[in-house]
């Protein structure tokens, strides 16, 4: 995407201020970057192997374009030479790229220029536009070529009633609540091959709300996913895989998963299915790689015990007979192959890069990842014909060739109970032996996710921002972390803000004993769980933490079951037990209880529509903070955010905030509060500064 001579402009003029800033022409990276940072998505190898498609997610830039989520455009590279180019690009969102069997062509969905609503696009590989083949009503959420490309399902929500929309007209638009419902279903329609064109859609009889749509390769048969309900809750705890018949709708085979779903792919056969599934309801991630018979439902472990203490994340068919599969071990991953008879080997192990997406062609020679480490964001990598390790092939942001990036290392150290616990280290870019510095903890959230070492900053992760500015940032993988086993993910049960937050103080005393942290001089900050785990810091060890940005947290778990989607999702993998049945121990377990005793000044941040973590959990820890101390404390809301920022103006504003208010408190001279407003460098200048910027 070519860029406006504004945005060139207010780039060459930015990067000239920070170098002319920065003593020996030393160049951290700045929030700018940050905002502009390009990432590889999906990818898709073509059946022969020879071409890759791939997205490529182009972040919006706040005062350059108009404000909105990134720009996501589609990319094929070929294999025999490694050579890129866009398919299509510019202002533009595509999901799903799919190679359609037998044909060079690449299936997309987009809402492009003069749609209403999402569609299904085909792009020929040998040149011409994208054409619209399938649009419907309501968005096309997900679709599926049958083998032959004659047919294609796709799955689509409910349209709002007439009714609605007419009394919407006059002002009449209520809201309500959990029973305004629009479920997903599946279409299927015939299509022409030769001439890009879909027939008219048929809606599939299948009762439930759908997602996760395949086709089988060798004839009419579906798996789906289906809840009972479209309600969040339902879809993280009550999905289950269903065979359907294509013509019919009817449920031809049932597989009782007993809880989270993740990857399920068919066999290039169509006898089998493979599957990454929770191990049971309390799972709190689908990490356990099972084989089903598609014709019996029966399914078993194929790695059983391999993954005590790692998770299968992304599967690929090989052959018939091979699966391969990628999976986290702690902060890496690794990459293996296994066989219907559980036999398994590790093709590429442990040690980076982070690999992501695992995908493969026809004969299983080509094998394609995203992938990312402590020097580059995610970008496309391969596995090509009896290579042994996978090659980089793309490189999105060619600018951080020119930055000074700190240190980044794995780290462990022995809780208080002498559980190990590992993480991410960012050492100070400027770092000498014997000196102190401040350090911010980020902490993750879910908890169910974890950190890996590859590429860690991003808008709420300050990462190689702060190192630049000469502070450690910390990342720990406290129990309840995915990555090492179910074991392990499930040890915060029923203990929630226990132990597990019990294990980031002793990562950050660990530090401090070991003579790189100033213990005076500490922060914290993180999102959702880890929203949750600054606001515990800030109030229950507050004596400990010098500053905190809480973002989209909780601070309150009473009111947090009466407000959140998903009450039974923190009920089964979290909580273990209800609100109402031991009130002290939750109100004991929020960061409201110890509010009155905050020392810690508090940055909270909240998009102002969150479904899932209500706004009211930043309202209440503010009020309280701010009601029983003369304690610094402030609150952002971002309207029409929900769960996280999505759109770049947000994003952007967020990463300032967060950078300023925890230097403000860890920074050389006076600790106070900063003030309201923030000063953005992106914003444009008059043309006369950006003119005498670049002489």
């Amino acid at each position: 995407m070519r860029q406006s001579p504004l945005r060139t402009a207010l780039w060459m003029a930015l990067s000239l201020l920070i170098i002319s800033a920065m003593p020996s022409l030393a160049v951290p990276l700045s929030p700018e970057q940050v905002a502009n940072t390009k990432l590889v998505g999906e990818v898709e190898v073509s059946p022969s192997g020879i071409d890759v498609a791939y997205t490529l997610t182009v972040p919006r830039i706040p005062f350059a374009d108009e404000d909105g989520p990134a720009w996501v455009e589609l990319h094929v590279l070929d294999t025999r030479d490694g050579s890129a180019r866009p398919y299509v690009a510019g202002h533009v969102r595509v999901s799903e790229p799919q190679w359609i069997l037998g044909r060079r062509e690449i299936a997309f969905l987009a809402r492009r220029e003069g749609d209403e609503t999402t569609s299904l696009y085909v792009i020929p590989l040998d040149g011409g536009e994208a054409q619209r083949v399938l649009t419907h009503e309501t968005n096309i959420q997900s679709y599926a070529f049958n083998g032959d490309a004659s047919r294609v399902a796709f799955l689509a929500e409910d349209p709002k009633p007439k009714r609605q929309e007419e009394l919407k007209k006059k002002g009449i638009a209520p809201e309500i609540y959990e029973e305004d419902l629009r479920y997903t279903h599946v279409y299927v329609a015939p299509y022409d091959p030769a001439t890009r064109t879909a027939g008219k859609a048929k809606e599939l009889p299948v009762q439930g709300d759908l997602s996760l749509l395949r086709y089988s390769p060798v004839d009419e048969r579906l798996v789906v996913a289906i809840a009972p309900t479209p309600l969040i809750d339902d879809h993280y705890m009550k999905r289950r895989i269903r065979i359907v018949d294509a013509n019919t709708g009817e449920i031809l085979q049932k597989i009782e998963n007993p809880g989270k779903v993740g990857e399920v792919k068919w066999s290039p056969d169509g006898t089998h299915l493979a599957m990454i599934l929770a191990s049971d309801l309390h799972d709190p991630e689908p990490g356990r790689l099972m084989l089903a018979d598609a014709s019996s439902g029966e399914y078993s472990d194929l790695l059983p015990g391999l993954f005590d203490t790692g998770q299968v994340n992304s599967i690929a068919w090989k052959s018939t007979h091979e699966i391969l599969y990628l999976a986290s071990k702690g902060v890496w991953t690794q990459l293996g192959e296994v066989g219907l008879d559980g036999k398994s080997r590790i093709l590429v192990d442990t040690g980076g890069p982070i690999l992501h997406g695992v995908k493969a062609s026809s004969d299983g020679k080509t094998v394609a990842f995203t992938g990312d480490s402590p020097t580059f964001p995610r970008e496309l990598f391969l596995m090509d014909r009896g290579h042994r390790k996978p090659t980089r092939m793309t490189q999105s942001n060619p600018w951080l060739d020119a930055v000074d990036l700190a240190r980044q290392e794995v780290v462990h150290y022995a809780a208080r109970d002498s559980q190990e616990i590992q993480g991410v280290l960012v050492h100070p870019l400027h770092e000498k032996t014997g000196q102190r510095y401040p350090l911010v903890l980020y902490v993750h959230g879910g908890p169910e996710s974890h950190h890996s070492n590859g590429w860690v900053t991003r808008y709420v992760n300050p990462g190689q921002v702060l190192a630049g500015r000469d502070m450690a940032v910390l990342m720990l993988n406290y129990r309840g972390s995915t990555g090492y086993g179910v074991p392990f993910s499930k040890a915060d049960h029923g203990d929630f803000a226990g132990a597990e937050f019990n294990d980031l103080v002793d990562g950050v005393d660990h530090f401090v004993a070991a003579g790189l942290v100033d213990k005076d001089k500490v922060g914290v900050t993180g999102g959702s769980y880890g929203g949750y785990a600054t606001a515990w810091l800030c109030t229950r060890y507050t004596d400990r933490f010098a500053v905190g940005v809480m973002f989209a947290g909780i601070s309150d778990n009473i009111s947090k079951f009466g407000t959140s989607d998903i009450p039974e999702e923190m009920y089964l993998v979290h909580q273990r037990k209800r609100t109402f049945d031991d009130w002290d121990f939750f109100l004991e377990r929020s960061p409201i209880y110890y509010a009155g005793q905050a020392k810690t000044p508090l940055l909270i941040v909240h998009g102002k529509d969150d479904p899932r973590v209500n706004v009211g959990q930043a309202r209440e820890l503010y009020r309280h903070i701010k009601t029983r101390t003369k304690t610094p404390v402030r609150l952002v809301l971002y309207p029409g955010e929900g769960h996280g920022n999505r759109k770049c103006a947000a994003r952007y504003d967020y990463n300032l905030r967060m950078l300023r208010w925890l230097t403000s408190y860890l920074g050389k001279g006076a600790h106070s509060e900063p003030p309201t407003q923030v000063e953005y460098p992106l914003e444009p200048q008059p043309a006369a500064e950006i003119q005498g910027a670049q002489q």
